[in-house]
């Protein structure tokens, strides 16, 4: 496993080669890799729903490659290695974990060893080390989790719907002035978004998956609306709206008896 390894570390060196390497390769910088990395990431998580192991395996190589080659970048500026991240990675483990690789056997209180990090990086508010990059929903979730840990959270599940319910009234109220300012809807609509989450996480389900399974329903069910229409020759620029909805309704409900069959089975 080690030769791979250092088999994949030299061929990125090779390829980061000024002068006999690829001229991509050789040009790229820890900002212009980001969005390649997001990208990468998003495809390991599209192989792991997919469960194409075959698929996640390469997607993992690829994701790999990403973290080999911000190491070689780091090495050339002197910054640090692919060894230094082994060994901060493995640091942070155990240091996170005393009960299993020390004497101590009390399981440790997970934030304020988080806290104790913080502190040593002089990030000394709670919310100091989440990123800015991560997706919207996540990054939500991972505020409110914080909070949560020191007991800035509500223990019962009603006053977290009735603040849905409050954020989602506030929009409406900005919908209903004589003059709409578009900065106003869109700050409304910031809090509905965020009080939606906080109920997501509380039913302990996860805001980001629950929108991605959203998204891939609603592009299941279109697609088979426009094969009902073309199956009418009809199309979606000549149909109308009612058109559409009806053949909405029929695929919902095509999906429900389907479901209730299968669960029979």
């Amino acid at each position: 496993m080690l030769s791979e390894l250092k088999r994949l570390q030299d061929i990125t060196k090779k390829l980061r080669n000024p002068i006999d390497g690829c001229e991509w390769d050789s040009k790229q910088t820890f900002d212009s890799l980001k969005s390649y990395t997001l990208e990468e990431t998003y495809e390991v998580l599209d192989a792991i729903d997919r469960q194409d192991m075959v698929e996640l395996k390469s997607e993992l190589g690829d994701l790999l490659f990403q973290i080999v080659f911000y190491a070689d970048l780091a090495n050339e500026q002197g910054l640090f290695n692919f060894d230094d991240i082994c060994q901060s990675v493995a640091d942070k483990l155990i240091s996170r974990h005393p009960h299993i690789f020390s004497n101590n056997t009390s399981k440790p209180n997970w934030e304020q060893l988080k806290q104790q990090e913080r502190d040593k990086r002089a990030q000394y508010s709670l919310l100091d080390d989440i990123p800015n990059a991560i997706p919207a929903l996540m990054k939500a979730e991972k505020i409110q989790k914080r909070c949560a840990s020191v007991g800035f959270d509500w223990t019962e599940l009603q006053p977290v719907i009735a603040k849905v319910k409050e954020e989602l009234n506030e929009v409406e109220q900005e919908l209903a002035q004589s003059t709409i300012e578009q900065s106003k809807v869109a700050e409304e609509m910031g809090d509905l978004l965020f009080a939606t989450v906080n109920l997501a996480r509380h039913l302990k389900v996860k805001s980001e998956l629950c929108l991605q399974n959203a998204n891939n329903k609603f592009i299941r069910r279109f697609k088979q609306v426009e094969l009902l229409l073309k199956q009418k020759n009809r199309n979606l620029v000549d149909a109308t709206l009612e058109e559409m909805e009806d053949a909405w309704q029929i695929v919902k409900q095509t999906e429900k008896s389907t479901s209730e069959v299968n669960k029979n089975d």
